[in-house]
C-alpha cells in the first residue's frame, strides 16, 4: 500500500523521536503486535514479564522496567480488539540519567499491516518495522546511454541515486587514413559492441538484484539507446521490465534528471512526480497569481485562521511543533496537507523560500 505524504511524514518523526531516547541500561520496551493477535494474550505475556523484572539486580532497571510494562498494560486495556493493521507499542524511562524517572509510551496503528509479533527489552527501542513502512519499496532503473557515455541510476521515492558512469572511447568521425572506411566502420562498430556489452554486464548487476524492481526507463541522444536495447546485452527479464524509451538532451547526471522528466505520464502515481506537480503548480501560482498563493510562516498563518488555504503545503525540514500547530488549524477549516521532501531540487526551492505554502481558496489581494 503506497503511503501517503502526512501519513509517511507523521511516522518518520515518530521514529525520529524514539530514535533519540538511549537508556543507560536495558529497559525500553518495543513491542509488535499482529494484524488479528489477541490483546489478551499479549497483556498476559507483559504480566510476566512484569514477574521475570523483579529478578533484576539494579533497583533503578528493576523500577523502570516494571514502570514501563505497567504503562503498556494498561494502554492495552483501553483497546477492545487489536487494530486491523495491527499495534506498535513504546514504553520506557525517557530520561538517560541515572535517578531520574519519565516513564513515557507511544502507540502506533501502521500504515500496512504487521505482520510479526515482537517483544523486546533493550537500551534503544526496536524500530526496523516502522522504518520498513515508510522506506520506497517501488524502485526504477534508469539508463542515460550513447556511444560516449553511460550513467545507470535508481529512481526510488523522491530520490534519484546514480550508480555508475561510463566512458566508451568509441570515436566520432575518423579519417580513412589511406584504409577503406568500411574496415574503419567495422572496427567502430565493434568497441561500440564491447561498450554495450559492459553496460550490459553492468545492468545485469545493478538491477538484477532488486528486489522491487518496478521498471526500466532509458534515455538518451541519437539511437545509441536503440541499439542497446535491440541488443542481446540485458537479461530477458530485465528487457521485458523496460516501460519507456525517451530522446534526451543530455548524459549524465543531468541526464537521470531529465529521463525522470521526460517519462513523468510512465511515472503518474509515483510520489516524486507528484510533488514536482504540487510545487509546479505553487510556483506557478505564485507568479501569475500572486494573489491566490502565500508563503512564509506568518502569511501562511494567517491565511489559515481566516480559512482562506486550500492547500497547505510544510517542508519536512520544518520544526515538528511548528509543522503540528500549522496542520493542526489546517484541520479545523477542512484544508488538505501535503508534506514536501528536500529530496528534489523542487523541493529545496521551496524549503529555501521559508518551507510553508499555501494555495488559496480566494484571492486575498
Amino acid at each position: 500500500m503506497t503511503i501517503d505524504s502526512k501519513t509517511k511524514y507523521k511516522l518518520r518523526r515518530l521514529i525520529e523521536e524514539l530514535k533519540a531516547i538511549r537508556a543507560p541500561h536495558t529497559e525500553l520496551i518495543s513491542v509488535y503486535i499482529p494484524a488479528g493477535y489477541d490483546l489478551n494474550k499479549i497483556i498476559q505475556h507483559l504480566q510476566e514479564e512484569q514477574g521475570t523484572a523483579r529478578n533484576i539486580k539494579s533497583k533503578t532497571t528493576q523500577t523502570n522496567v516494571i514502570n514501563a510494562l505497567e504503562k503498556m498494560i494498561r494502554h492495552l486495556r483501553l483497546f477492545k480488539k487489536t487494530p486491523p493493521n495491527g499495534l506498535a507499542i513504546f514504553s520506557g524511562n525517557v530520561l538517560a540519567k541515572e535517578g531520574k524517572q519519565d516513564v513515557q509510551i507511544r502507540s502506533i496503528e501502521p500504515p500496512n499491516e504487521i505482520t510479526t509479533r515482537l517483544y523486546r527489552c533493550d537500551q534503544t527501542f526496536v524500530l526496523d518495522y516502522l522504518e520498513d513502512q515508510i522506506e520506497d519499496k517501488e524502485t526504477y532503473g534508469l539508463i542515460v546511454i550513447d556511444r560516449k557515455e553511460t550513467t545507470l541510476g535508481l529512481l526510488k521515492g523522491n530520490n534519484i541515486k546514480e550508480l555508475a558512469h561510463f566512458t566508451s572511447g568509441v570515436p566520432g568521425k575518423m579519417k580513412a587514413g589511406g584504409q577503406s572506411s568500411n574496415r574503419f566502420r567495422r572496427i567502430i562498430e565493434q568497441m561500440a559492441h564491447e561498450f554495450y556489452k559492459r553496460i550490459g554486464e553492468a545492468v545485469n548487476k545493478e538491477f538484477g538484484n532488486i528486489k522491487h524492481l518496478k521498471g526500466i526507463l532509458i534515455g538518451g541522444p541519437g539511437h545509441t539507446k536503440n541499439e542497446f536495447i535491440e541488443g542481446d546485452y540485458m537479461f530477458t527479464d530485465l528487457k521485458n521490465k523496460i516501460l519507456a524509451t525517451e530522446d534526451l538532451s543530455y548524459t549524465g547526471d543531468f541526464g537521470l534528471s531529465e529521463l525522470v522528466e521526460k517519462t513523468k505520464d510512465v511515472l503518474s502515481e509515483e510520489s516524486i512526480t507528484k510533488e514536482k506537480a504540487l510545487i509546479n503548480k505553487f510556483f506557478e501560482m505564485l507568479a501569475k497569481e500572486p494573489g491566490k498563493t502565500a508563503y512564509g510562516l506568518e502569511n501562511v498563518k494567517k491565511a489559515l485562521e481566516i480559512g482562506a488555504v486550500e492547500l497547505l503545503l510544510i517542508s519536512e525540514s520544518m520544526d515538528n511543533k511548528v509543522s503540528e500547530e500549522l496542520e493542526q488549524t489546517a484541520e479545523n477549516y477542512g484544508t488538505k496537507t501535503e508534506f514536501i521532501s528536500i529530496e528534489t531540487e523542487e523541493g529545496q526551492q521551496f524549503k529555501n523560500l521559508g518551507g510553508v505554502g499555501a494555495i488559496l481558496r480566494y484571492n486575498l489581494k
